[in-house]
């Protein structure tokens, strides 16, 4: 965010009074600040409130405390791994001691040299009948404090620490900066109107008020106003996308006519939900405005999406379009293509499959129908992207799974036609409300929330392994019943090669329990040869084999009805969308279903918290927030669209809020503006092209 916007700012850091050559050269390195500009945006993380001093009588266990007073004594004890340095405070109502394990000659050399009053923060603890408190943040009492109720603390590194500047040190850097710098030297990046609309402050100020809170009042609304400037320049980026996309011409699908209406209303073999007739209204509006449709249908494991995307390509076909559904797997592909076949057989449609493995003899007559137009329906995977395959009219690209395909391979299917297709992509992998709106924001996007009537839940159970024995006993009973087992161990790949020795010796135990007499067992993973591991998985799918041993290869698509019993092997080693996309490999038919977490004793924090969360929650959308919430969005997103900024402030769960509030105002500015030509946008548009280029910005709309 700290684009510069006056020369001043651009200054380098060490003509900065208090920094010079050496000090320069540091926070280059360790933290990036290289200008004044750089060190504005370097904003702290948190304050002390100097009216909130605690009485070291006043101090309980576990208490954060801020204390001022004097060091009485100080002693190294110990020797060797044992050694530490401790000192005694004192203040008017009694003393605690201070410890240090680390760092033990540089501490001392500075608290023998100072003799004033000493702040000390830090966590309070109890061994035996003393307080103390290890490794405090500790400083000279200052005559300045009285200027700031809140004295700035600001990230630093243990380098800069040992070098004087610490996180308290910075705030002399920032007054210093502060008697340089004015408001004309700090442009105003929004415009004067939703600064209005949403109460917000000017920047300068709110750059002020982060660094010198004058209140708590006023650091809120710094904060307030510094976070909705990141979130708003993101969204305007975000929608500005989108709006563009929505501007591009695409086939209109006007009418509404044989194939859907009697497939609609003879042969759904079930009454459809409400979200599934919601998502087909939103998709037959965008195919007949005249623009390309961009959508991303979202829903739970077995929401009935398929469904959905069924109808919309038969939308397309009676409006004289082909369709096309990719997959990422064959087997995926390959039940697309058995259930799409079989429930378009009585209207007369033709479908065909088209993956890797099919023949070079068998290709040709596809390639040739797909060419003459004659054929309605491609099913298939990666094998439909090559440049041989051309459609006559492909009218609609039906994506499944569609973190399986990378933008390059999303726009190939674009150019299929001479005009773009309408593009559905679908994933069961529930994206959070914060994600649709950022890494998701350029998409529109469906949900289907609601399962379909009858579908049971699935009842999760934690085991620990010491438990394995009767949880074997309980696939057993499973099998008798003549249900199918899926066991499945974790691949990381860190790991890889102990990952598969694992897998190995997992079979072969497994063998004691199911012998081979009386159990067939088939185990897929992703080093054996596509051959192998097709005939393997074909085998389960079609029932020839009990209990399916695999890695997470099987995590998307395949669908066995008959499988009532999915078990995670180290279960805490899983992320919580991946143990749930797992989770929903069950419960597709009509009997009960369970999935067994199975762990060891020892499990960190987090993990002890995805395996309860697992236990407690079915709905996919309340697991990926909490996957949010653990992991963060950058890791759940993946790859993040090109030129989005890194929040300083902004949270993008915390503040969702915000980024709604930001979202809406983009949208009205780009609608009434798209290429930021008022002259109360000037400043606005110059801002996005020094962050997103000059060709991202210079004609928009």
């Amino acid at each position: 965010m700290s684009f510069a916007e006056s020369q001043k700012l651009q200054t380098p850091i060490e003509y900065l009074k208090g920094v010079g050559p050496r000090h320069g050269d540091l926070l280059r390195k360790e933290l990036g600040i290289a200008t004044l500009g750089h060190l504005l945006f370097h904003f702290p993380f948190r304050y002390e409130d100097k009216s909130q001093f605690s009485l070291i009588r006043d101090l309980f266990v576990d208490q954060t405390a801020l204390i001022k007073g004097t060091i009485q004594s100080l002693e190294v004890m110990g020797g060797g791994r044992k050694q530490r340095l401790v000192a005694r405070l004192q203040d008017e109502s009694g003393s605690l001691e201070l410890i240090w394990f680390r760092g033990i000659k540089w501490i001392e050399k500075s608290l023998r040299q100072n003799k004033g009053e000493v702040e000390v923060y830090g966590k309070v603890t109890r061994f035996g009948r003393k307080m103390s408190i290890s490794h405090p943040e500790i400083e000279l009492s200052s005559k300045q404090d009285g200027k700031y109720p809140y004295k700035p603390i600001y990230p630093s590194t243990e380098n800069l620490s040992k070098h004087k500047l610490s996180g308290k040190n910075y705030a002399k850097l920032s007054e210093q900066l502060f008697q340089i710098i004015q408001a004309k030297d700090v442009e105003e990046n929004l415009p004067a109107s939703i600064l209005q609309s949403q109460k917000l402050m000017d920047r300068f100020q709110a750059l002020k008020e982060i660094h010198f809170p004058s209140s708590k009042e006023k650091l809120h609304a710094a904060q307030n106003r510094l976070k909705f400037e990141e979130l708003f320049l993101e969204q305007m980026n975000i929608c500005r996308i989108k709006l563009n996309r929505k501007r591009e011409q695409g086939f209109i699908f006007d009418k509404v006519g044989d194939y859907f209406n009697e497939f609609y209303k003879k042969h759904i073999p079930f009454e459809l939900t409400g979200d599934q007739k919601k998502v087909i209204k939103e998709i037959r509006e965008d195919c007949r405005t005249g623009f390309q449709m961009n959508r991303l249908l979202q829903g739970d494991v077995g929401s009935g999406k398929t469904m959905a995307a069924l109808l919309a390509m038969l939308l397309a076909i009676d409006n004289d379009f082909q369709a096309c559904l990719l997959a990422p797997t064959e087997i995926l592909a390959q039940q697309h293509y058995q259930k799409i076949k079989a429930q378009v057989k009585p209207l007369g449609i033709k479908v065909h499959l088209l993956t890797g493995s099919v023949k070079t003899s068998d290709r040709k007559p596809i390639l040739e129908s797909l060419e003459d137009g004659s054929l309605q329906i491609l099913i298939g995977t990666h094998a439909v992207l090559e440049n041989k395959v051309k459609f006559k009219n492909l009218g609609l690209c039906i994506i499944d799974e569609q973190h399986r395909f990378g933008v390059a391979q999303r726009a190939k299917m674009r150019r299929k036609n001479k005009s773009i297709p309408h593009i559905l992509v679908m994933t069961a992998t529930p994206i959070p409300r914060t994600l649709a709106l950022t890494s998701y924001g350029d998409l529109d996007v469906s949900t289907i929330e609601e399962l379909p009537p009858g579908r049971k839940e699935i009842r999760t159970v934690h085991r620990f392994d010491t438990k394995r024995p009767e949880v074997m006993t309980f696939l057993k009973t499973e099998i008798e019943k003549g249900r199918q087992i899926y066991i499945v161990f974790p691949l990381i790949q860190e790991s890889e090669k102990l990952d598969y020795e694992n897998l190995e010796s997992g079979y072969e135990n497994l063998k004691n329990y199911f012998p081979a007499d009386k159990y067939n067992m088939a185990m897929v993973h992703g080093r054996q040869d596509l051959e192998e591991r097709e005939y393997n998985m074909k085998n389960f799918v079609e029932g020839r084999a009990h209990i399916l041993v695999a890695t997470t290869v099987i995590e998307v698509g395949v669908d066995v009805p008959n499988a009532s019993v999915m078990l995670i092997e180290s279960a805490e080693r899983f992320g919580l969308s991946q143990l749930h996309q797992l989770r929903g490999r069950v419960g597709r038919g009509a009997e009960s279903s369970f999935c067994v977490l199975m762990t060891g004793r020892k499990i960190s924090a987090t993990g002890k918290e995805r395996i309860e969360t697992m236990v407690q929650e079915s709905s996919g959308f309340a697991i990926s927030q909490k996957d949010l919430e653990l992991r963060g969005p950058g890791e759940i997103a993946g790859t993040r669209q090109s030129g989005t900024i890194e929040f300083k402030l902004a949270h993008p769960i915390e503040d969702i809020h915000i980024m709604e509030d930001a979202r809406n105002e983009a949208l009205i500015l780009l609608s009434k503006d798209p290429g930021l030509k008022d002259q109360e946008h000037t400043a606005l548009r110059k801002f996005l092209r020094r962050m997103h280029g000059s060709e991202s910005w210079s004609e928009v709309g």
